[in-house]
């Protein structure tokens, strides 16, 4: 029998926030730590958020980016964190003694979304195929039907962020250029704009200044996310398409960028304008831990 309790763990680029969560997604305690690049340290970090979390060996959902074997536990190419291989289940559950189940971390995203968006008033059939783009250190998206993962063949559904269709040909991590994520992503735009940390709010209010680099940078930025939007839209057609990240907490200001690119889309485009991305955005909920709630929460799917 499933415990009553349950860790979830959210591994990113930058951090790894875990959280103690009922059968329901009920927060009941959460700790995070900063994030460290490869094999031992990811494993270590995991073992002791979860050991923060709790003294007891209760079941535990990791959320980690990259290519993931749910069923072995298996994770490969995390770029950002300078995994190439590595068994995360069979590691973190040595050490703790617990299940362990892992799945993409977006995946886990967009699990939590679900359940939040389940719980407000979108309706059942809003959700019947929901996307989750996430805007965070990389660039991925998660699908679910009714609450219930899409996971594809070989766990690579969803890593939108290394198609390599980005006009400015840039050198991404994995290998090739032009990838989406080397311009829409947190690290594309730290790199695109320096000069703040966070940069989505610095450059939209530098561009309603009339600073014409800022307009440059947004234009930039604006057309990878809607490419990435109109590959979500164009191979899932979700009804609900939810943004989250560290890129989405630049609030309503972002949705607006988003829109107006894709009415400058939908101006020349019959079949764009038809499609209604814009109708179809929701900002992720602020303030409540997603990933690692739908970390938790994919232990009970």
């Amino acid at each position: 029998m499933m415990a009553e309790t349950l860790i979830g763990i959210d591994v990113g680029g930058t951090k790894i926030e875990g959280t103690l969560v009922d059968r329901f997604g009920h927060v009941l305690d959460t700790y995070k730590v900063p994030a460290r690049s490869g094999n031992e340290c990811v494993v270590e970090d995991v073992v002791t958020v979860a050991r923060h979390l709790s003294d007891e060996a209760l079941p535990v959902g990791i959320g980690i980016p990259g290519r993931v074997d749910t069923a072995h536990g298996m994770v490969w190419d995390v770029v950002n964190l300078g995994i190439l291989e590595l068994p995360l289940a069979e590691e973190v559950s040595s050490q703790l003694g617990s299940d362990v189940r892992v799945v993409n971390d977006v995946n886990a995203a967009a699990l939590g979304a679900s359940a939040a968006l389940a719980s407000g008033d979108v309706g059942n059939d809003a959700l019947e195929v929901m996307a989750f783009l996430n805007l965070g250190t990389g660039l991925a998206a998660g699908v679910t039907r009714y609450g219930k993962l899409d996971h594809g063949f070989s766990g690579a559904l969803g890593e939108i962020g290394h198609i390599p269709v980005d006009p400015n040909q840039l050198p991404c991590p994995c290998g090739q250029r032009g990838c989406l994520e080397t311009i829409g992503s947190g690290k594309g735009l730290r790199e695109l704009w320096p000069q703040a940390n966070p940069a989505m709010p610095d450059i939209i209010a530098h561009c309603e200044q009339g600073d014409e680099h800022a307009q440059e940078v947004l234009a930039k930025v604006m057309h990878a996310i809607g490419d990435a939007l109109q590959i979500i839209t164009q191979t899932y057609d979700p009804h609900i398409i939810v943004i989250g990240g560290g890129i989405s907490k630049t609030g309503e200001p972002l949705l607006q960028a988003i829109s107006k690119e894709m009415t400058r889309r939908a101006s020349s485009s019959h079949f764009i304008e038809t499609i209604d991305i814009p109708s179809r955005l929701r900002l992720a909920p602020s303030g409540v831990p997603i990933g690692a709630i739908g970390a938790a929460m994919s232990l009970l799917s």
